[in-house]
């Protein structure tokens, strides 16, 4: 088998990351306002993983957060991952969540949560049942570890769970990430930086999302789909 060449893997996925993620310009928004904008496309599918569409892809990374991104100069870097550790022989990848990461229901994030939406994850993307095929256990050590244990060698185990585009590793609560992936979830609960209002949705007319109250961006410089996610709008 033709071994992946990580630049131009990432390199690809990021461009088209960036030419989608990137938001039209907008007069200034006043602190705490409403910002209205019109997407490409209509939201009709909730569940990213169940669909590859930009447009699922875009609304989750707004719900959602991931382990990794992959920032503006293709290096992956954690998101909701605080520290992480990779065994001498390679073979084993340690990931510690940050503290405070909270679900929209207001249930803390754990490792469990994170294993299961791996699972999920790694039945319908590409790269994902590529890194399956390689990956003897995914599995949680406590609350906040878990650990992924390879049965064969593979190297872009990291550009695998900070891909930006496609079916991104987006993490969901395990009650929810337990749904088939052959299955559209039905529930959206995410721990980024807005509450999807499904009340509120209209297909075909509008979309509304609520600021995250609990949700803590990492310190660094937003870049890529790595790095700080503020907001100062709450809807």
């Amino acid at each position: 088998m033709r071994s992946l060449n990580r630049r131009q893997f990432v390199a690809g996925a990021t461009a088209a990351a960036t030419a989608t993620l990137a938001p039209t310009r907008a007069p200034a928004q006043k602190s705490g306002g409403t910002l209205r904008f019109v997407a490409q496309a209509d939201l009709k599918i909730l569940d990213p993983v169940w669909t590859t569409a930009y447009i699922t892809r875009n609304h989750s990374y707004l719900v959602y957060d991931t382990l990794f991104g992959t920032d503006e100069k293709l290096q992956v870097r954690p998101q909701m991952v605080d520290k992480h550790s990779v065994s001498k022989d390679g073979m084993k990848y340690t990931f510690t969540l940050r503290d405070g990461l909270k679900w929209h229901d207001g249930q803390p994030v754990v490792a469990e949560d994170c294993a299961e939406s791996l699972k999920r994850w790694m039945k319908k993307d590409r790269f994902g049942r590529l890194l399956a095929a390689h990956t003897a256990k995914v599995a949680p050590v406590d609350r906040k570890t878990l650990t992924l244990e390879l049965g064969e060698r593979f190297g872009p185990v990291l550009e695998a769970l900070g891909k930006p585009s496609s079916n991104v590793p987006f993490m969901m609560p395990a009650r929810i990430a337990a749904t088939s992936a052959d299955e559209q979830i039905k529930e959206i609960v995410g721990s980024g930086p807005f509450r999807f209002a499904k009340d509120e949705w209209q297909p075909g007319n509008q979309v509304v999302y609520v600021k995250h109250a609990d949700y803590v961006p990492r310190n660094e410089a937003p870049s890529g789909s790595a790095g700080a996610r503020r907001s100062s709008s709450t809807r």
